[in-house]
């Protein structure tokens, strides 16, 4: 038998799927309507939205580095990982529309609070290091080819990535996205 979600657990997943899909303007409020609690109830867990979008982040962050690291260890080659990888993103899309947590909270870089901002920052170096890492294995291993550090290359996906669920999500088109991870791959392996 699983054990109920507690309180604090139940808003974190509400405050995360209001950051994917609206970005740093959700409110207490929205949450306490999601939940029909009060918005006191929230202030009890987290003490403010600054102290609530980090907690998310930390632990979408935890979550994401736990889903890197079984594409790693799972033996599958440099391309199979990498493909693994660009399924994150694509079925964050089909999952309700959302976005990538950080994608959003870095469009919105102005208004979220240095701590949060430091945070995103923290996320795609990340995600930075553990592509280069991927892409010079197979760069190593004959399957990818590229011009350049792994490290830039890896911006750019990051960049292609980020973008990309952008422009499918304006245009509500799964399907672009997936072209442009299309695109991303074959420029790798040419």
């Amino acid at each position: 038998m699983t054990a109920a979600l507690s309180t604090a657990d139940r808003i974190l997943d509400v405050a995360e799927s209001l950051v994917r899909t609206h970005g740093y303007g959700y409110s207490f409020a929205d949450i306490a309507s999601e939940l029909s609690i009060r918005k006191a109830s929230i202030h009890y867990h987290f003490a403010s939205k600054q102290t609530l979008t980090r907690a998310v982040t930390a632990r979408y962050r935890v979550a994401f580095a736990v889903r890197t690291a079984e594409v790693h260890e799972s033996g599958l080659g440099p391309l199979a990982q990498l493909e693994k990888y660009f399924g994150f993103y694509r079925d964050a899309l089909r999952d309700g529309d959302r976005m990538c947590l950080y994608g959003l909270l870095a469009a919105d870089c102005v208004t979220v609070p240095a701590a949060v901002r430091d945070e995103v920052n923290a996320f795609f170096a990340d995600q930075e290091r553990w592509l280069a890492r991927l892409l010079t294995a197979g760069r190593r291993d004959g399957v990818f080819s590229f011009a350049g550090s792994a490290n830039v290359e890896a911006l750019a996906l990051l960049a292609g990535l980020e973008g990309g669920m952008l422009m499918a999500r304006s245009r509500r088109d799964v399907h672009g996205f997936t072209a442009v991870v299309q695109r991303l791959v074959a420029n790798l392996i040419r």
